[in-house]
């Protein structure tokens, strides 16, 4: 993670479309505790944009706060602490689905947990850090398990299929035809999780708070939009 911004840095980095009056008012008002869960189209910056909300979201937080925590890729490593399974099983828990089969042999021989076991395992610990605070939550459909917290806020991010695929094509050092096959390989891996296992549509923009184009959108200026909302309380629309 990059060096955390400075309160003063943060403040300014934040007053875009805002008059000195609405800032001076605004910036008074401390974070509450909260949550936010990010879900993302593959290449829309979605952990680029988590590190650094965290790193905002911090400074803007008082002396003794709580740190903001990133769970990305590191969310299984804490199911495996929770549950107590071994770490050799990460490599075994994509955002993905496996098949039926696969689960019945595993099962057979004691493989591994099976996939739904694991989702509930997950979706067990996806509570408890959204109930804890001061945690954003990417991928493994954290909306849709803390749907009903209120002070969790869900952002979508999404971006021009062309866009993206130059992002994994840079990040990943691969040909444009191995980043098309990634992009849409892992768009197709996390809606397959979403619909199998919750029976939700992860592209549906009424599970959201918040649909950003990152493809419009710069990383700050997402970040200034969430910090935004998060300001105004998730649930603060009315009916």
């Amino acid at each position: 993670m990059s060096k955390q911004l400075t309160l003063e840095q943060c403040m300014a980095f934040l007053n875009w479309q805002w008059d000195s009056s609405r800032r001076a008012a605004r910036f008074q008002v401390p974070l509450t505790k909260t949550a936010v869960t990010i879900s993302r189209e593959t290449g829309a910056g979605g952990h680029a944009i988590a590190v650094r909300l965290a790193e905002c979201l911090q400074a803007l937080s008082p002396k003794g706060s709580p740190p903001w925590t990133v769970f990305d890729r590191n969310l299984i490593e804490q199911v495996l602490e929770d549950h107590h399974l071994p770490a050799r099983l990460a490599e075994h828990l994509p955002e993905d689905t496996s098949s039926q089969l696969e689960d019945i042999l595993d099962d057979l021989f004691g493989l591994r947990p099976d996939s739904w076991t694991v989702v509930q395992e997950t979706a067990e610990t996806i509570l408890r850090l959204a109930m804890l605070g001061h945690v954003i939550l990417i991928g493994r459909a954290a909306a849709v398990v803390t749907a009903r917290l209120p002070h969790v806020l869900h952002v979508r991010l999404v971006a021009p299929f062309d866009v993206r695929v130059e992002r994994v094509q840079a990040d990943r050092k691969l040909s444009r035809k191995e980043a098309e096959e990634v992009v849409r390989r892992e768009d197709r891996g996390r809606a397959r999780y979403w619909k199998r296992y919750y029976g939700a549509d992860i592209a549906d923009p009424l599970l959201y708070h918040l649909v950003l184009n990152t493809g419009r959108l710069s990383c700050e200026a997402a970040v200034a939009v969430i910090v935004q909302a998060l300001r105004a309380g998730p649930g603060s629309g009315g009916a």
